[in-house]
């Protein structure tokens, strides 16, 4: 029976568990330097009100995926808490779960999030309706318009994010919607960004792509020569009924209950590599100092962290690891009333909330980068569902810098202030309870010596038995179904003894928009 290691009990990593275990003939040891299952994924449970770090929407192009999850957590059979509020009929599956009795449930969710810019709601990714229009003016209607045709005339060398975004949607929107917000995020200009973030994220998406998407929503979508229907932006997703850390617990009881190992609070530090062979790894816990072997190891911990943790490494090697840059993330929950943000759009709600899953904040005069409503993932992450609106204010920033190491007093006060700058709440007395959480590395980010990132990947492949996967693990800004994907292609090679690792370093490579369906 082979030994395997697998580090990081992150989507990434507890798929891996869950497939080899599935497959027979593995013993397998998850090691987590956390407390907590599911890496970003996770929920945080704060006095019965529950946070989704970073926002997790389940859809999948891969029929793996969609059936993986289906097999953990099952569609909803019933109307949930908000559809039976709202007398709202909703598809439900033949024989799925009841979410108001069963907790193993994944709900339908209809996909809305917006812009927030100057006050007033633009629709993500931005549209061409004719609210846009009235938000934006005539007059920067018209110059957008103009800028567009011009970028799609002369095209500019994609050396940088900054010449991505301008070739796709023209100088005058790149601006408004792309150049604020993108600093925001990582800290840099788009200009100092590798253009690969823009193939990895937005991809094929361009004002083309917006405009198709809404004839084809005109005309009640379009069916292809296959007879099958195509849709551009996914409308609706599912999730689980508190939250992605809900599915993440759930595989790791199934991997325990099939034999597998987890080990909380266990911190990787050393890699015992010898002539292209991991031989065993050295981990931390409880102030001591473990030494574990193992015949394959899988890995999902920051590239930056496993090259530093293995001996005899290429100086050139070691320094691309090195500067391999992050961005970090700041979650601050706060528990109100109600929000002043008006309901106008046709969606009906309870208490005539907006019904936004999230709302990207453009404006560069405050940093705030997005609002999650959590009321609007699910109806059971909020305890006192009707009557209060739990939401998460999203920063990004860089660990140990100032707003990173600021008090949390400080910090939720920062962000109320902020709330109140933008006209979301009236006082901080609206506020009725508040939570902070920090999470390090959250972002792997794309410039600095990730231009060299392909050196280091040929280094990592030739060591036989290590298998590098998720989204620390390839340094690769994947979603949650894509770390997935790669744990379903190492498992691939281990079982079949395939050498070459290509195909796990090719997911999510693809030209395809990430919420194309």
């Amino acid at each position: 029976m082979k030994n395997v290691i697998i580090i990081g009990a992150g989507p990434a990593g507890l798929t891996a568990a869950y497939e080899l275990l599935s497959a027979g003939d593995y013993k397998v040891t998850i090691l987590e330097e956390s407390d907590t299952i599911g890496g970003i994924s996770q929920t945080v449970n704060y006095k019965g009100n529950r946070m989704d770090l970073g926002g997790h929407r389940f859809f999948s192009k891969d029929p793996k995926v969609n059936a993986w999850w289906s097999r953990l957590l099952p569609l909803q059979g019933s109307p949930s808490r908000d559809d039976l509020l709202l007398d709202r009929k909703t598809e439900c599956a033949k024989e799925g779960s009841d979410p108001e009795t069963e907790d193993r449930v994944m709900l339908k969710r209809k996909r809305v999030s917006r812009i927030f810019y100057k006050h007033k709601f633009f629709d993500y990714p931005i549209s061409l309706k004719k609210e846009t229009i009235i938000n934006m003016g005539f007059l920067t209607t018209c110059r957008a318009g103009c800028s567009y045709l011009f970028s799609c005339i002369y095209k500019r060398k994609e050396i940088n994010l900054e010449n991505f975004y301008i070739n796709r949607f023209g100088k005058v929107l790149y601006s408004m919607f792309f150049e604020g917000y993108t600093e925001k995020l990582w800290g840099r200009h788009p200009r100092d960004i590798s253009a690969d973030w823009g193939a990895q994220r937005v991809k094929g998406l361009s004002i083309l792509v917006i405009l198709k998407n809404m004839f084809q929503n005109a005309f009640a979508k379009t069916e292809n020569k296959n007879g099958k229907v195509e849709t551009s932006l996914i409308e609706e997703f599912i999730y689980p009924k508190f939250g992605p850390g809900q599915l993440w617990e759930t595989a790791a009881g199934e991997i325990e209950a099939m034999g597998g190992e987890i080990y909380k609070n266990c911190r990787v530090v050393t890699l015992d590599n010898e002539n292209n062979h991991i031989h065993a790894v050295e981990y931390e816990s409880k102030g001591s100092l473990h030494r574990m072997e193992a015949d394959i190891i899988l890995s999902s911990m920051p590239l930056k962290d496993l090259i530093a943790g293995m001996r005899n490494i290429p100086k050139e090697i070691r320094t691309i690891a090195s500067g391999l840059p992050y961005r970090d993330f700041v979650t601050v929950g706060l528990l109100v009333d109600k929000l002043n943000l008006k309901n106008e759009t046709s969606m009906k709600t309870v208490q005539n909330r907006i019904p936004d899953c999230w709302i990207y904040v453009q404006d560069t005069g405050v940093k705030l980068g997005r609002i999650q409503i959590f009321n609007n993932w699910s109806p059971y992450m909020v305890k006192d569902y009707e009557n209060t609106v739990w939401i998460g204010l999203e920063y990004f920033c860089k660990e140990k810098d100032p707003f990173w190491s600021m008090a949390e007093e400080d910090c939720i006060d920062m962000a109320i202030r902020e709330l109140i700058t933008m006209g979301v709440i009236d006082s901080k007395e609206a506020v009725k309870d508040t939570h902070r959480i920090r999470v390090k590395k959250a972002y792997p980010a794309y410039f600095d010596t990730y231009r060299d990132i392909d050196r280091l990947i040929t280094h990592l492949n030739s060591y036989e038995n290590l298998f590098c996967i998720g989204r620390n693990g390839q340094h690769r800004y994947n979603n949650m179904d894509h770390s997935m994907i790669t744990a379903f292609e190492a498992v691939k090679n281990i079982t079949n003894r395939k050498t070459g690792k290509d195909n796990i370093w090719k997911v999510n490579t693809e030209q395809d928009y990430h919420e194309e369906n």
